[in-house]
């Protein structure tokens, strides 16, 4: 009983965090975030574009990973609430429990990842099997979607130094960031090559906004993300109560943050579990830390730190209390960060465009990573369909948000290539 009171609480937050935008699992929701939360998509967009880029992984990944498994892996739990969180209404208001639609989500979201992670727990082979026993295996080149989300996000920084000190700087920004991730994956170190190519973008900016002339009045660069950075602190009570839950359900060795550790804990190495958490969770701070400061949306799991913890304490209350230190002390650190940088004058300045390079990456990204899912799915048709529905989407009357389009698109292909083959106008290879 005490491990399905876990999970209902441990899956429940994650879907009301995610509904209320504070913070959510996959690293490739995570910048698409703002687009909803600053008006620029609407909330079917965003819940399309959310399920798209999680629910291949959900099924081909997460759930396959945890089914006859004592321990739970986090992801199986945490990107299905992404979706599940997306699904509901959401305003963005900061007294949100005032308002009867933003209520009603917030409680639907909390009660349906909660039944979803109890679901989890009890077995979701059936789901899997039902998934797999398609015609046509779509969830396999689903997965192909996310992947080119997080690589073109490492970009941004080369975008905006273009936009803001011409194209030579930029392109040979570009280089450096491309040169440094491929020499660190070269290295062996490609677990943390696409945080640390991020990072040196960023720092680029930061070397041209110093060298830039400075106004009279200087500013930090925090104040650049300060509305985003403010969304994550003013929510820290609903963080360090995921921090709480997280840590015990490591504790009680009913959730873990990867697939090394996961093994490890079964076999009943807690030292090498421990081992392995702590330097994924060094691995990811540059990927994690610089989303959530870029979009002012947290990560569920937190860095990772809460996951050891959770393992190393003696007990789940010293585990949960642990955690919800742990996960806090991350998230307040983002602002930290920010100043770590002292005061760049420039940076202020280069905010627009700060905005618009992420938008503009993140709609080639996703039309790209739909276009290698659909044609994974259905070779040529999957092409015409999302190619077709993107540029056609332009003339329509009412045209959706660009990023959305090749979410629905692939959504679409995965239906008709599934009816088509039901109905012999399609021959699975």
């Amino acid at each position: 009983m005490e491990r399905y009171l876990v999970i209902f609480l441990a899956g429940a937050m994650g879907a009301l965090l995610a509904n209320r935008g504070i913070s959510v699992f996959n690293d490739a929701v995570r910048p698409v975030v703002p687009e909803y939360r600053e008006g620029r998509m609407s909330r079917a967009e965003f819940f399309t574009t959310t399920f798209a880029l999680s629910f291949g992984l959900v099924i081909g990944f997460g759930i396959p990973y945890s089914i006859m498994s004592p321990i739970i892996l986090v992801h199986s739990l945490w990107l299905g609430t992404d979706i599940i969180g997306a699904i509901f209404p959401a305003k963005n208001a900061d007294e949100w429990w005032k308002d009867k639609e933003s209520l009603l989500g917030a409680v639907g979201s909390f009660a349906v990842g909660g039944l979803y992670g109890v679901a989890l727990l009890a077995g979701l082979q059936g789901l899997v099997d039902l998934m797999q026993s398609l015609p046509v295996n779509i969830f396999d080149a689903w997965q192909n979607i996310s992947g080119p989300v997080i690589s073109a996000f490492i970009a941004f920084p080369c975008v905006v130094i273009t936009m803001d000190y011409g194209w030579r700087r930029g392109l040979a920004s570009l280089v450096f960031t491309v040169v440094v991730r491929q020499v660190l994956v070269a290295a062996g170190l490609s677990d943390i090559a696409d945080g640390i190519a991020l990072l040196a973008g960023l720092l680029l900016v930061i070397i041209f906004a110093f060298s830039a002339k400075a106004p009279e009045a200087q500013v930090n660069m925090a104040d650049v993300f300060a509305d985003r950075v403010k969304n994550i602190r003013k929510n820290i009570i609903w963080i360090a109560v995921m921090g709480a839950i997280y840590g015990v359900a490591c504790n009680i060795h009913l959730l873990m943050e990867g697939p090394q550790s996961l093994t490890s804990l079964i076999d009943g190495n807690v030292s090498a579990a421990a081992s392995i958490a702590t330097a994924r969770a060094i691995s990811f701070i540059p990927l994690k830390g610089l989303t959530s400061l870029a979009t002012g949306t947290f990560v569920t799991d937190g860095f990772g730190f809460t996951a050891v913890v959770g393992i190393l304490a003696p007990n789940a209350v010293v585990a949960g209390l642990l955690g919800a230190v742990v996960m806090s002390a991350e998230a307040l650190s983002l602002s930290l960060v920010a100043k770590v940088f002292d005061k760049a004058p420039a940076i202020r300045n280069s905010a627009d465009n700060i905005r618009v390079a992420m938008t503009k990456l993140l709609e080639v990204a996703i039309l790209v990573g739909s276009m290698a899912a659909a044609e994974g799915m259905a070779p040529g048709f999957g092409f015409l369909t999302v190619s077709g529905l993107f540029v056609m989407n332009e003339y329509f009357k009412k045209p959706i948000t660009r990023m959305a389009v090749g979410p629905i698109a692939i959504i679409a292909v995965g239906i008709l290539v599934n009816v088509f083959a039901a109905i012999g106008l399609y021959t699975v290879a």
